[in-house]
């Protein structure tokens, strides 16, 4: 696949781009809850503004929510004021009843939330790209049986898998294209229970329907980042399956060896542990592991520097700003706008 406008902007910054996946650390900034961000575009959109304002990243990032999809297609949903929305129970636990599954439309129920956010989010003064957010095939389809039962249904049911697997890739196709539509430049896709496959089964099972959904978009440029924060070294051959060219990574993975067995055009993403890192240590200790892996990555300027998955609400803003500043992505105002210049002129 044709590099996208995301690796073209990685690979032509004059210094290393550092890009957690937060969202939810910015309630503290704007007072609302986790149950606000998932349910109401406009507390989305407030959390994001405030984070931008404060960071002026060259990508806003909508927010991760892994239920959303699920609930759409009829499962029950838990919610929190804390903590993200959780599936509840299974929706499906039979073939039969999984070839009667109806296919929801992009924009159901709360799928409407991030597409709208997406929408608002080009009003952003400083014109950042946009990204969306959604669950990966495998992951959704996971969640519709139970995540457990999934990875024995894979052996004791693989028609039933590749059913909901048929029916979760349709859904997504729709779902990715109705982001870009709604003006997002690429959207990140989360695949993490495909990181508990073994690499065969993560082939066949969740990166063959990647590839498929990737190349449904009639945009080859619109960036498609596959995050997968289960995933290590011994997976990296199966996700390349994807034929994608953007991965996120979470700390399981060896992002120093696995940068040395991907091609230069191919951009890794991560993977500082969301809370053992952000939310665990002291700022001294955020520089320190900041510096570390910024050293073990200095030769590849296909790495970006980020949290290994979505940061929780608890997340100190104090953490946050650490983890910038010992980046090197918080530049005195007249750089500050020659890089944002440099952004947005390709």
């Amino acid at each position: 696949m044709s590099t996208n406008y995301f690796n073209e902007i990685i690979l032509a910054a004059p210094r290393r781009v550092a890009l957690p996946i937060a969202v939810y650390p910015g309630l503290a900034l704007t007072g609302a809850t986790v149950r606000d961000v998932v349910t109401n575009p406009q507390a989305q959109f407030d959390a994001l503004a405030a984070l931008e304002e404060r960071y002026h990243l060259p990508f806003v990032l909508a927010a991760m929510d892994l239920s959303a999809e699920a609930e759409a297609f009829g499962c029950t949903v838990d919610f929190s004021e804390t903590e993200v929305p959780s599936v509840n129970g299974r929706l499906v636990t039979t073939l039969e009843q999984a070839r009667r599954l109806s296919v929801p439309q992009p924009g159901d129920r709360r799928t409407a939330v991030y597409l709208e956010t997406v929408l608002r989010l080009q009003g952003l003064p400083n014109k950042p790209r946009v990204l969306g957010g959604c669950i990966g095939p495998f992951s959704l389809a996971a969640r519709l049986v139970g995540v457990s039962e999934a990875m024995e249904m894979t052996v004791t049911e693989p028609e039933l898998m590749h059913t909901l697997l048929e029916k979760t890739t349709h859904f997504l196709s729709g779902y990715v294209r109705a982001f870009r539509e709604a003006g997002a430049s690429g959207v990140i896709m989360a695949e993490p229970a495909a990181g508990l496959l073994s690499p065969a089964s993560l082939a066949a099972l969740s990166s063959r329907y990647v590839r498929q959904i990737a190349e449904a978009q009639e945009d080859a440029r619109f960036a498609l980042v596959l995050h997968n924060c289960a995933a290590k070294r011994l997976h990296l051959l199966a996700v390349l399956e994807t034929g994608l060219k953007t991965f996120h990574f979470g700390a399981p993975m060896e992002i120093g060896s696995a940068l040395k067995e991907v091609p230069a055009d191919v951009v890794l993403c991560g993977n500082l542990d969301p809370t053992a890192v952000f939310v665990q240590l002291s700022p001294a200790e955020i520089t320190a592991r900041v510096n570390a892996l910024l050293a073990a990555t200095s030769d590849h300027p296909n790495f970006v520097l980020s949290s290994g998955c979505d940061l929780p609400a608890r997340t100190p803003l104090a953490s946050l700003d650490t983890f910038h500043a010992a980046a090197g992505n918080l530049f005195p105002p007249a750089r500050e706008a020659k890089k944002k210049e440099g952004f947005h002129k390709i």
